[in-house]
C-alpha cells in the first residue's frame, strides 16, 4: 500500500460552539473530492486508522473526533446531540472552505451524517453509512432525571469500567484474533481523561434520538450502506430498514464481519466506497 506519510497532513483543533473540535485533514495533491469520516459511540478518529491509508491514496480525507470523544473537548457548554454535532460539522467545513463532501459515518457517526443530509443537503455529495445507528429513541425521562444527580458521571465511569475495553471489543469484532494490544490501547486511551464521563452524562440528557422514518424518506442524498453480517450492536436488520426508508440507497452485507467494519475489512470497505464514489449518478 502506498504510504500517506508524504502527503500534507493537518492535525488541529477549532473552537466551535464553545468546544475544541479535533480533526485530521489529509490533503491529496490533486483530488478535488473530500471524504469526511465520523466515528461511532465510545470511539474516535483511531477507528479509521486502517481505512484512511486506502482512501488517502485517491481523495482528501477529514476525520473528526465527535465531542466528548477522542481529543475533542468535553465542555459543559456544548450540546451533545446529533443535531448539534451536525451543526458543528457544517461550521467546521465552512471554516476549512470545503463546500461538498462524501459523508461517511460509522455507527453513531452515521446518524450524524444523516442529520447533515437533512439539514444541509448541499454539503452532501454522497453518503456512506457503516453499520449506522438507526431508529433509536431518546433517553427515558427517568434516566434523564437520574443523570442530573451529583456524581452521576462516576456511575457512568464505573459501568464502563465494569465491562472493560477487551470485552467491549470482543462484542464489536467478529474475528477476535484481530484484537491486539494496539487496538486495546487505542480504544482505552480516551477514557483515561475523567472529563469524558461528564460529557457522556450530559449526552444522556441531550440525546434526541435518531431521525424518524418520515425524515429518512425525505433524504435524497445517494447512500451506500455497508454492514457486518454478525453485527451484535446494530443488527443488519437496521441496515435493511434504512435501505427501505432511504429512497436513493443500496445495501451490502459483509460475511464474516461484525460491527467494527472499518477495522475488520478496511480494504473491502474502501473498494466498495471507491466504486460508489466514482459511479455516475
Amino acid at each position: 500500500m502506498e504510504s500517506i506519510q508524504a502527503q500534507k497532513v493537518m492535525k488541529g483543533q477549532k473552537k466551535i460552539f464553545g468546544n475544541e473540535i479535533y480533526y485530521e485533514y489529509y490533503q491529496h495533491p490533486s483530488s478535488t473530492t473530500t471524504i469526511l469520516l465520523l466515528h461511532g459511540f465510545l470511539s474516535s478518529t483511531f477507528s479509521f486508522r486502517k481505512l484512511i491509508p486506502y482512501a488517502a491514496r485517491d481523495y482528501n480525507i477529514i476525520s473528526v473526533d465527535l465531542p466528548p470523544f477522542g481529543n475533542s473537548g468535553k465542555s459543559n457548554k456544548y450540546i451533545y446531540s446529533h443535531k448539534n454535532h451536525s451543526r458543528m460539522i457544517i461550521e467546521l467545513l465552512k471554516s476549512l472552505d470545503i463546500k461538498e463532501v462524501i459523508l461517511t459515518g460509522h455507527s453513531m457517526g452515521g446518524q450524524t451524517c444523516l442529520n447533515i443530509m437533512k439539514d444541509a443537503p448541499e454539503l452532501a455529495a454522497k453518503g456512506v453509512l457503516l453499520c449506522s445507528s438507526g431508529y433509536l429513541k431518546k433517553s427515558s425521562a427517568s434516566l434523564t432525571f437520574t443523570s442530573r444527580l451529583p456524581f452521576f458521571h462516576l456511575f457512568v465511569k464505573r459501568r464502563l469500567a465494569k465491562t472493560g475495553i477487551e470485552k467491549n471489543l470482543q462484542n464489536v469484532v467478529f474475528n477476535h484474533s484481530l484484537i491486539d494490544q494496539e487496538m486495546v490501547k487505542g480504544y482505552m486511551e480516551p477514557f483515561l481523561n475523567n472529563e469524558i464521563f461528564k460529557g457522556l452524562t450530559k449526552m444522556i440528557r441531550e440525546w434526541e434520538g435518531d431521525l424518524s422514518q418520515d425524515d429518512l424518506k425525505r433524504i435524497e442524498t445517494p447512500c451506500l450502506l455497508l454492514w457486518g453480517e454478525h453485527d451484535k450492536v446494530v443488527s443488519p436488520d437496521i441496515g435493511r430498514r434504512l435501505h427501505a426508508d432511504l429512497p436513493n440507497s443500496s445495501l451490502k452485507i459483509f460475511e464474516g464481519a461484525g460491527h467494527l467494519l472499518p477495522e475488520e475489512e478496511p480494504e473491502k470497505v474502501y473498494s466498495c466506497m471507491k466504486e460508489f464514489i466514482e459511479a455516475a449518478e
